[in-house]
């Protein structure tokens, strides 16, 4: 099996460093990817540190993935050398169940193959992500990228994009409607972004005046701070939908309370028990929803890389040299990235 150069973690303590890895000879259906660029997403850290008690180490991270094809298995028909394409969160499914056969493969019902610290259905070895040269994909589980899109700034798109697209898509966001957007992070300029592009009426909800330019400048409309009580008290029933990318333990009270009869509050950057509880008199009186999403299938997410080069969006970046890594954490975990990092992997060769 080819060597492969790749930055790892090898214990919870140990930093991101120089690791080598295998890669699979290439089967029938699959692509072999050199990789040009790898966004870095707050997933990455938590496996690297173990917050979540699952990592596997040593544990090459990475899920947002964008290179050119150097070779192709017999059986692959849609790719060939020279192509832009790209892989995001998942690389296999068990491709048989209701979800996988309606292209909802992120919620497979025998469990998703995720791009790193998952274990390959095939042959039983490690899953390894982007932060490496090159890696080898089932052709179903390659995405396509646009000629107009910016490599780059389309890495992001995989992960953070995904994630806020699928679900205004899923509950029908579109014009007349009123979507309120919690967190200015990675994932929430991505969530401003598409609610404008698909016609919503667009408010970001952040505990930061600074942000309020930068929110208008990708978008929205509006911009509520979450800490003015008066401003909250204003922003009462008045939202269809309520987009809420904040990654840790936040109030959802005072965000139910925004939304209207029968709005729904969309959960997608905080995969822990909710704290303080949720008040149950505020769904039921109000008919109101709380509900989740988790990235998208592939179908979904070539049709928002689609999407976004028809509408020119792409993920406002920060490019960086692999052998930075360390420091690029440090800086997300201070929230000290505008708003995603992107790694150029050709300085992995260097």
């Amino acid at each position: 099996m080819p060597q492969v150069r790749a930055y790892a973690a090898e214990s919870k303590t140990s930093a991101v460093a120089p690791f080598s890895i295998e890669r699979r000879q290439p089967r029938a259906d699959d692509v072999v990817i050199e990789i040009d660029y790898c966004g870095i997403c707050h997933t990455d850290i938590h496996f690297v540190h173990n917050d979540w008690g699952n990592t596997i180490y040593p544990v090459v991270p990475g899920h947002e993935i964008i290179g050119r094809v150097t070779a192709v298995g017999d059986a692959v028909k849609g790719f060939k050398p020279g192509d832009r394409v790209g892989v995001g969160c998942l690389v296999d499914s068990c491709r048989s169940c209701g979800s996988c056969e309606e292209g909802l493969e992120q919620y497979c019902e025998q469990g998703l193959t995720v791009t790193y610290n998952g274990t390959d259905r095939h042959d039983g070895t490690p899953t390894y992500g982007g932060y490496s040269e090159r890696i080898v994909v089932s052709d179903r589980f390659v995405l396509r990228i646009p000629d107009a899109l910016d490599p780059a700034a389309a890495a992001p798109l995989l992960c953070a994009g995904i994630t806020t697209y699928s679900p205004l898509k899923h509950f029908g966001v579109g014009p007349g409607h009123r979507v309120g957007v919690v967190g200015m992070g990675g994932l929430g300029h991505m969530g401003v972004k598409f609610a404008r592009a698909l016609g919503a009426d667009v408010t970001l909800f952040t505990r930061s005046a600074s942000k309020m330019a930068e929110a208008k400048a990708h978008g929205a409309h509006n911009v509520v701070i979450s800490t003015d009580p008066e401003q909250m008290s204003a922003a009462v029933a008045s939202f269809d939908f309520i987009l809420d990318t904040v990654p840790v333990a936040h109030d959802l009270n005072p965000y139910l309370a925004a939304l209207k009869r029968d709005g729904t509050h969309i959960m997608v950057g905080m995969p822990e028990p909710i704290e303080p509880p949720v008040d149950g008199g505020a769904l039921i009186f109000g008919r109101r929803k709380l509900a989740g999403s988790l990235i998208g299938g592939l179908p979904e997410t070539q049709e928002m890389l689609d999407f976004c080069a028809g509408h020119g969006i792409v993920c406002d970046i920060e490019m960086l040299d692999i052998q930075n890594i360390n420091e690029a954490y440090e800086r997300m975990q201070r929230g000290d990235v505008r708003y995603r990092f992107v790694i150029d992997m050709a300085t992995l060769k260097t």
